[in-house]
């Protein structure tokens, strides 16, 4: 099978609580997926994101949140103090998943199927930094790539519009 014949329910992934979860389970939602770290210039970010998952959550729309340590070893705890970093901090209420990798031999086979559909700049399929966001619409296919420094609020037309 083909990157490109891949959805989102072909795809798990561990949570923060290490309960495998199939992607399946959000199929018929528009998602934002988005690599996350507690120690990044981005972390303000989840206090958007959190907004946005609020905000919308109702009318069929998630976030789901992937932390990575691959940028200067901005995720260095463990999957219990980033979900208690996220829940104290920000009050996170939106899925988060296991530390993952998104670039090199071991990224998780969702980011490669996710820089597959959506390159970034001039083509690049590499993550440049945490907090590069996909919008995913209903039937699971990706739509869009955000950059790192896009804030989330400035994507709430996109959201919109696949809701």
């Amino acid at each position: 099978m083909e990157s490109a014949t891949y959805r989102l329910k072909d795809f798990s992934a561990r949570r923060l609580d290490g309960q495998l979860q199939s992607l399946a389970d959000f199929a018929g939602q528009v998602l934002l997926i988005v690599n996350t770290a507690s120690r990044c210039g981005f972390t303000p970010q989840y206090a958007g994101l959190e907004s946005l998952y609020r905000g919308y959550k109702d009318r069929g729309f998630a976030i789901l949140g992937f932390p990575c340590n691959q940028f200067r070893h901005q995720e260095p705890g463990t999957d219990e103090e980033i979900g208690a970093f996220c829940a104290t901090n920000y009050e996170v209420s939106f899925p988060m998943f296991a530390k993952i990798e998104v670039n090199g031999a071991q990224t998780h086979p969702l980011y490669r199927h996710l820089k597959t559909s959506a390159p970034g700049l001039l083509g690049s399929k590499a993550i440049k930094w945490n907090f590069t966001k996909f919008l995913v619409d209903r039937n699971g296919v990706v739509c869009r790539r955000y950059a790192p420094m896009k804030a989330p609020q400035t994507i709430a037309r996109d959201i919109e519009t696949l809701l």
